[in-house]
């Protein structure tokens, strides 16, 4: 990891210890502002070292401005992930949209990937069988497995951001209450999302600073529910989400 990542890195850490460390709402906001800032920082600077500053930034602005309007089309319309609507507690905002929940599929898109490319290896061609058909299943697997550790972290963000009042779904759902149709939603734009990524990556073995980046949340994130947020179902579910997705991607990384 280069010195921009650890400093990044090191920011989102402390941040991430000080949420439940405190109950004063204002001061909550802040922290979640400055986690997600903090995280998209940390995978842009590991993105930068692994896939070069161009694909970074591209990747950066291409999953930026259409999450944005996935969102604001989300929020206005219910489609794709179900009727909600944002509170205005997180600003800034643009087009009623916080801005760092699009920077929160990015931070996050960006290692899902790799944990998809680390658990798809297999199904990457061998020079002699390369072709149409084979070069498409090296790309359709990965994005497809990394939109689903992607929808795997919206487990734990979803029931957290609802709790802390950013925003409100319209139906009680069925998973602490949050509507299934969000999780299709996650995965439906995770694909889309992670297509586009995987377009810009290069061809490489997966990072493994961006595969510790995605274990690290599922780390914090079942830890945090399980002893400090009170939210056990959560934290297990959660966990085995994450948690079986960093795994597999690990193991097969080393096999």
């Amino acid at each position: 990891m280069t010195r921009p990542a650890w400093a990044a890195f090191g920011v989102l850490a402390l941040a991430q210890i000080a949420v439940p460390l405190t109950d004063d709402d204002a001061t909550l906001e802040w922290l979640s502002t400055l986690v997600v800032v903090a995280f998209a920082a940390t995978t842009f600077a590991l993105a930068a070292g692994s896939w070069g500053l161009r694909c970074a930034s591209s990747a950066l602005g291409l999953v930026v401005v259409g999450t944005l309007a996935v969102e604001r089309i989300g929020h206005t319309t219910g489609f794709p992930f179900g009727e909600y609507d944002y509170t205005g507690a997180l600003q800034p905002t643009i087009g009623g949209v916080p801005v760092i929940v699009p920077l929160a599929w990015f931070a996050m898109g960006v290692p899902a990937l790799e944990v998809g490319h680390a658990i798809a290896r297999g199904t990457e061609p061998l020079p002699e069988r390369r072709g149409v058909r084979a070069a498409a299943a090296s790309h359709v697997a990965p994005v497809v497995v990394g939109a689903l550790a992607l929808t795997a972290w919206d487990l734990f963000l979803d029931p957290q951001m609802v709790e802390h009042g950013y925003w409100v779904w319209e139906v009680d759902g069925a998973y602490e209450g949050i509507p299934l149709s969000n999780y299709a939603g996650w995965l439906g734009t995770g694909v889309a999302v992670l297509a586009v990524l995987d377009r810009l990556r290069p061809v490489r073995p997966p990072g493994v600073p961006l595969l510790g980046l995605y274990t690290w949340w599922a780390v914090m994130s079942t830890v945090g529910f399980l002893a400090f947020f009170g939210r056990p179902l959560v934290g297990v579910v959660g966990g085995i989400g994450m948690g079986t997705c960093a795994a597999l991607a690990w193991w097969r990384r080393r096999g």
